[in-house]
């Protein structure tokens, strides 16, 4: 039987290397990134938290331990004193990266960048790191708080938007619209080819997160979402390049 609803067009459809090539290398590390770019992702997901001394630096967790085996959480310390403890994945090790590092390393690459907000109040100072390197039109601003992206909106208004969660209700999305927040971000286990379809109908872009396996990976892009966050973009280039005949 064909396919009701077919794969995105491949020249928008976007590989995001979630916290870089994270199954890899160390997350949320310019090792990390480097790698995703290296095996075919073009896009990068990461997150942003604001240090003691108030810069902003790229980490996911609330405590520092899970990956670089440290006590505290990022809010704890000055940048300096994150500088001295390695994020480690496996034998490899690598520094926490600020946003900054990121966007000077990055914004002249063709890639598009999903910055996830971990934490409230740091809305206008990464939207003004992103206007100082010129990435406006790369950026998409995500995350699972909605006011965080209430404010990033305020702050911003030219800054696209999109909403992290595991419920889509008409609620969301109506306030969403409201609000001009133009990208969804269901979790991949959770979407079916009908909900892309009339999500892409109301006029939202789709975007999944939480594949944890090549098997949710193949179940997302058959139900037709616009890209997705994976550890291990490698994957997602292949049946790329597989299903369509070229690479994203």
């Amino acid at each position: 039987m064909a396919n009701l609803y077919p794969m995105p067009d491949y020249r928008s459809f976007i590989n995001y290397a979630h916290r870089g090539a994270s199954e890899y290398a160390p997350e949320n590390t310019l090792l990390s990134f480097y790698t995703g770019i290296l095996m075919g992702a073009n896009g990068i997901e990461t997150d942003v938290q604001r240090t003691k001394d108030g810069i902003l630096v790229l980490f996911h967790d609330g405590s520092l331990t899970r990956v670089t085996g440290e006590e505290g959480a990022v809010a704890d310390y000055t940048y300096e004193e994150l500088r001295r403890f390695s994020v480690k994945r496996g034998h490899l090790s690598d520094k926490i990266c600020t946003l900054e590092a990121f966007l000077q390393n990055f914004c002249h690459r063709d890639l598009t960048f999903a910055i996830e907000l971990k934490s409230a109040g740091v809305e206008e100072d990464t939207a003004a790191l992103i206007r100082r390197y010129g990435v406006e039109e790369k950026v998409v601003i995500t995350s699972f708080g909605f006011q965080n992206l209430c404010a990033m909106r305020k702050a911003a208004p030219e800054l696209k938007c999109g909403f992290l969660t595991s419920t889509v209700t008409d609620e969301r999305l109506a306030e969403m619209k409201e609000l001009g927040i133009g990208e969804i971000c269901p979790k991949a286990t959770e979407i079916t080819a009908a909900d892309t379809v009339r999500w892409h109908e109301m006029g939202f872009n789709v975007r999944a997160w939480g594949v944890a396996n090549t098997e949710i990976m193949l179940s997302a892009c058959e139900a037709g979402v616009d890209g997705m966050t994976v550890n291990f973009p490698d994957k997602l280039t292949a049946y790329i390049a597989e299903k369509w005949g070229t690479k994203a």
